[in-house]
C-alpha cells in the first residue's frame, strides 16, 4: 500500500536501522526491499499480500460487525450452543482473506490452515507454502482480549511436483520447522504489531493508522536469558504431573535457578502471552496437548529462536520434530532460553490428562 505522509499526528516513529522514508519512517516494505533485508522479489511480493490481508483482519476485530457475526453462530439451527471447538465466523472470514490474498500474489502453491481439514493447493508454479492459524484466540474477542494471526512460510518441494496435487499439498505442508524460510505474528491489541523473522534477527512493526503502515518500531528483539513471568493456566495444577508442579512451585517462591519470586501473567490468548514472552523474558506454556505443531508451535519457536530463545514440547526442540499429520497437537513451552532449560530439568511436565475440561 502506498504511504501517505502524517498529517497532524503527534506520533512519529525512528528507527534504529536508519529509514529510507523522507519521513523518517522505515515501513515493512521499506525493510523488506533491496534497501533492507533484500529478501527477493517473490518473497516481498508475498509478504505485500499478506500485511494487507492482517490489516484487513485487524478493521475486523475492531469493528462492532465482529460481535454480531459471532451471536450468529454460538447457538445451532436447533438452539443448542455449539461447542467449543467449533471455527466461528470470525476465524471462517478471517481464513478466507489470507486464502485470497495468497490466491493473488500469484507466489503460493499451496495454504495449510488451521480452519481447514486438508489444504489447499493455489498454484503448481507458486515458489511459497504457507501455513497459518488466521484468527488465534478468536474466542476472546467478546472481553476485549488481544488475538493474534501466525504465519509460516517454506519453500514448495519441487522434488513432490510429479506427485498427485493432494498428496503433494499434504507434505509440502508437513515440512520440518528447520525448513522454515519466515515466519510472523500479528497481534491485533491496543496496538496491532506484526512481528516477523527470516532467520536473520526477531523484529516488530506497528501498524501506525495514520500511515496506514507497519513501520518498525523493535528492531533485533533480544529476549531476556531469564525473565520473572510465567504463563499458564494455573487452574489447571492439580492435573498437572509432578515436574511441573515442582517447577511452578520452586519459581514462585523464588527458590529457582534465578533466586527471584516469578509473577503469573496469563491472557490465554497465545500471541498475546507469547509477545509479551519475547518483551519481558520468562515462559508462556501450554503443558497440555492442545497446540498444533504446524500452525502454532512452529512458526513461534522459530521466533523466539531468533530472538535467542527457546521453543520446547518440554523434552524436544519444537522446530527439530517431524509433523505426521497436518492438525497434530503437543505441549509447548516458550521463552527465556534458561527458564526453558531449567523447566526441562525438572522431568515429566506434559500434561498427559484433562479431567473435568472440554477439549
Amino acid at each position: 500500500m502506498a504511504s501517505s505522509s502524517p498529517s497532524g499526528s503527534g506520533f512519529k516513529v525512528q528507527s534504529l536501522m536508519g529509514s529510507s522514508s523522507s519521513e523518517g519512517f522505515q515501513t515493512l516494505m521499506d525493510y523488506i526491499g533491496k534497501e533492507g533485508a533484500d529478501i527477493g522479489d517473490d518473497l516481498v511480493i508475498l509478504l505485500n499480500h499478506l500485511q494487507y490481508a492482517c490489516k484487513k483482519i485487524a478493521a475486523l476485530v475492531a469493528s462492532p460487525v465482529s460481535s454480531k457475526l459471532r451471536q450468529q453462530i454460538e447457538f445451532s439451527e436447533f438452539g443448542q450452543r455449539m461447542a467449543r471447538d467449533k471455527p466461528k465466523p470470525l476465524d471462517i472470514v478471517s481464513n478466507e482473506i489470507i486464502l485470497a490474498s495468497l490466491r493473488s500474489s500469484g507466489k503460493v502453491a499451496a495454504m495449510a490452515s488451521e480452519e481447514d481439514d486438508s489444504p489447499v493447493w493455489i498454484a503448481d508454479n507458486g515458489p511459497y507454502i504457507v501455513v497459518t492459524d488466521p484468527l488465534d484466540g478468536s474466542r476472546n474477542i467478546d472481553a476485549s482480549i488481544p488475538t493474534g494471526t501466525i504465519f509460516g512460510i517454506y519453500n514448495r518441494l519441487i522434488e513432490l511436483d510429479h506427485l498427485p496435487v493432494t498428496e503433494k499439498a499434504l507434505l509440502n505442508s508437513l515440512q520440518c520447522g528447520q525448513r522454515l524460510i519466515a515466519a510472523c505474528y500479528v497481534l491485533y491489541s491496543s496496538a496491532t504489531i506484526l512481528c516477523i523473522s527470516f532467520g536473520s534477527g526477531t523484529h516488530a512493526f506497528t501498524l501506525d493508522r495514520s500511515l496506514g503502515d507497519f513501520v518498525l518500531t523493535h528492531p533485533y528483539i533480544k529476549i531476556p536469558a531469564r525473565g520473572q513471568i510465567y504463563s499458564v493456566n494455573d487452574a489447571r495444577y492439580f492435573d498437572w504431573p509432578e515436574g511441573l508442579k515442582q517447577y511452578i512451585d520452586t519459581i514462585r517462591q523464588g527458590k529457582g535457578e534465578y533466586p527471584k519470586k516469578y509473577s503469573a501473567r496469563y491472557i490465554c490468548s497465545l500471541v498475546a502471552d507469547l509477545h509479551r514472552t519475547l518483551i519481558y523474558g520468562g515462559v508462556a506454556m501450554n503443558p497440555r496437548d492442545h497446540l498444533r505443531l504446524v500452525y502454532e508451535a512452529n512458526p513461534l519457536s522459530f521466533l523466539v529462536e531468533q530472538a535467542g530463545g527457546r521453543g520446547s514440547d518440554g523434552k524436544s526442540r519444537i522446530l527439530s520434530i517431524q509433523p505426521v499429520e497436518l492438525h497434530q497437537r503437543l505441549s509447548l513451552f516458550l521463552g527465556s532460553s534458561e527458564d526453558i532449560e531449567e523447566l526441562e530439568s525438572y522431568g515429566e511436565v506434559q500434561q498427559k490428562v484433562n479431567p473435568g475440561y472440554e477439549v
